[in-house]
């Protein structure tokens, strides 16, 4: 047999026993975790619990953005149906639920307490009754914003994180082919397949923390937004009331 021919052989033989060798390794993710090395495993717990935990934010936030878009919806039509002031806010009581209904509370309980015994007005009410309810105001964009700069972290930092686990898988599948010294595709494989998982739960991370930090803060704004509108009507409403 000629020496062309032999190598061919040889070079075949050498494919299919590779080939073979690597189908024989387990690449579900498990067992690439269980195989990667101890860096690219604190990278791939640390992205998969950052996910959780974004999703955990996202479902959160969607539920109370509803309940607040209800409650908003709520009060409302009750203050504009027509009831005098001073009874709606009886019916709402001094632990108001809403936040819709803390602002208001927080406007007429400023309002009363400018009222002197005789009935007359403290100077600069109106500017205490909107400070009063600029504070509620407050309060409120800081319940339904917490939560929101994480995933903003998340969306920014994850693919950085997941590339760094994948440049060390890299650095050490290469170490191992060194030590081996074997290029054979059994050995380049599961190192490479270790060191992309990296990247790939970094992007699993970062996409959806990117697209719903946009989303909710959009909603978070409109809401605010819709908040900032009472505050300005009940204010207005006020004024008619210390002007007469």
């Amino acid at each position: 047999m000629r020496p062309k021919r032999r190598a061919e052989l040889m070079d075949t033989t050498t494919l299919a026993a590779a080939h073979q060798a690597a189908q024989q390794i387990d690449f579900s993710l498990l067992a690439l975790f269980a195989r990667a090395s101890f860096i690219v495993k604190l990278v791939m717990i640390g992205l998969t619990v950052a996910s959780v935990w974004s999703w955990a934010i996202i479902i959160q936030k969607f539920i109370t953005y509803r309940a607040a878009r209800v409650e908003a919806a709520i009060f409302d039509r009750a203050f504009w149906s027509g009831e005098p002031l001073d009874e709606l806010f009886e019916k709402i009581g001094p632990q108001p639920g809403g936040a819709s209904e803390k602002i208001f509370a927080s406007g007429m309980t400023e309002w009363r307490r400018s009222h002197r015994q005789d009935g007359g007005l403290i100077m600069g009410a109106q500017a205490r009754i909107d400070r009063s309810m600029d504070v509620a105001i407050q309060k409120e964009t800081e319940d339904l914003t917490r939560g929101l700069p994480f995933l903003a972290t998340v969306g920014s930092t994850a693919p950085f994180i997941g590339l760094f686990g994948t440049v060390w898988g890299i650095k050490v599948a290469f170490e191992q082919i060194a030590i081996s010294q074997n290029t054979s595709l059994a050995v380049v494989a599961p190192g490479i397949a270790e060191a992309l998982v990296a990247t790939a739960l970094g992007l699993l991370a970062a996409i959806p923390a990117v697209i719903f930090y946009n989303k909710l803060s959009t909603d978070s704004d409109r809401i605010i937004g819709g908040y900032d509108a009472f505050a300005d009507e009940f204010a207005t409403i006020l004024s008619r009331q210390l002007d007469a």
